[in-house]
């Protein structure tokens, strides 16, 4: 059985709480068959650079410093920092002078974007003060206006500094950290570093869903057509990357000694509901 076959195949049997591993079989296994199709996979099983019909680098940032003060490089096209090998994508960030700045890391989103869908994503967390991997979405179209007019939905944030705990917000103009008042969740995932978990969003019309191995831990409801507090009507793509330091990241600083940070993805999956 190839790599591909073996992992559809896969049943997620540990959910993990805010307590620790259950146990129990995954609750979600059955209602996924059955509401929703594969419209969207990588599974990471050529080795190089990752599929340049699938991903693009995004670099623009790298002139204006990014939007939170943080002290990487992004890197285009650069193996060192984004390679597929062994049937993972792994993102790598290291300590290294360049432009200006003293690490580098990639990051990297999706050419393909979906209006509403399941995207779940199977990833190993990097260790190491001042690291803050994410897995995240943002509109194609600024249609609402410039950030945070338009949204954005974290699915997975972590900061080295606090390894055990992963978050999951949304971003829109009246809700946003830079006001205080962003929406989001927060799990204990104490293996997260060391072990592969399943990070996951759902996202409909009238609700986001956020997952961690199936168990949800927040949802977002949409409770009126106001685009400053509902903007996720347009379509988004996802990105990944590996920041270093900045605002959160870096608010204990950075080990130097804990790079080079790694950030190991098994595979990305997008579904969205059969139309009838």
């Amino acid at each position: 059985m190839n790599k591909m076959a073996y992992k559809l195949f896969i049943v997620v049997i540990f959910c993990v709480t805010m307590t620790g591993y259950t146990g129990e079989p995954s609750p979600r296994t059955a209602e996924l068959s059955g509401e929703w199709k594969l419209v969207w996979s990588d599974e990471f099983d050529e080795a190089g650079l990752p599929d340049p019909d699938k991903w693009d680098f995004d670099t623009k940032g790298n002139a204006t410093g990014w939007g939170n003060n943080e002290a990487q490089y992004y890197t285009y096209k650069d193996t060192s920092t984004a390679m597929v090998k062994d049937g993972l994508l792994h993102i790598t960030a290291r300590k290294k002078d360049m432009e200006g700045k003293h690490y580098i890391s990639a990051r990297l989103f999706t050419k393909q974007s979906w209006l509403y869908g399941r995207f779940e994503i199977r990833a190993k967390l990097p260790s190491g003060r001042g690291s803050w991997p994410a897995l995240w979405m943002l509109p194609t179209e600024q249609a609402y206006g410039r950030w945070p007019g338009s949204g954005e939905i974290d699915i997975m944030e972590n900061v080295g500094y606090d390894p055990a705990v992963v978050h999951g917000t949304v971003h829109t103009k009246k809700l946003n950290h830079v006001l205080k008042t962003q929406k989001g969740g927060s799990i204990n995932v104490p293996d997260a570093g060391s072990a592969f978990h399943t990070y996951t969003l759902e996202w409909e019309a009238t609700q986001c869903r956020f997952y961690v191995d199936d168990v949800r831990y927040f949802s977002f409801d949409r409770e009126n057509d106001d685009h400053g507090l509902w903007p996720f009507d347009k379509h988004f793509r996802l990105l990944v990357n590996v920041a270093v330091g900045g605002n959160w990241g870096g608010a204990h600083g950075i080990d130097d000694d804990s790079f080079p940070l790694r950030f190991e993805i098994d595979y990305v999956r997008v579904y969205q509901k059969k139309q009838d």
